[in-house]
């Protein structure tokens, strides 16, 4: 069995501010059938998310595998509001960067 990526079968890996205290993650695929792989092997969930980030599961305030657009996306809380003393990622925008390298096992 073969391992990929998860940013070489995905279109779109991004993070972005949800609010003033969330951080919104999006993980799109071009096609349904790559969608349905990574959604099979498990590599992202409630679980590993957490494991990712380094984060407590209690963190994660959202997780949805949104069919219609071959997306799973999900929301964290952030440690500090956004813009306050401390916050290195105002825009919540450099995030995702630990899913990257997240394998993938193909077949």
């Amino acid at each position: 069995m073969q391992t990929k990526t998860l940013s070489e079968l995905a279109k779109t890996i991004r993070s972005k501010n949800a609010g003033t205290d969330k951080i919104t993650f999006d993980v799109i695929f071009r096609e349904q059938d790559t969608y349905e792989m990574v959604k099979k092997a498990g590599v992202l969930s409630r679980q590993t998310v957490a494991e990712t980030l380094n984060i407590d599961p209690d963190r994660i305030t959202d997780f949805v595998e949104y069919d219609p657009a071959f997306a799973i996306k999900f929301t964290i809380l952030r440690p500090t509001p956004s813009g306050s003393a401390g916050d290195a990622d105002i825009f919540g925008a450099q995030q995702y960067a630990p899913f990257l390298d997240l394998p993938v096992k193909v077949a």
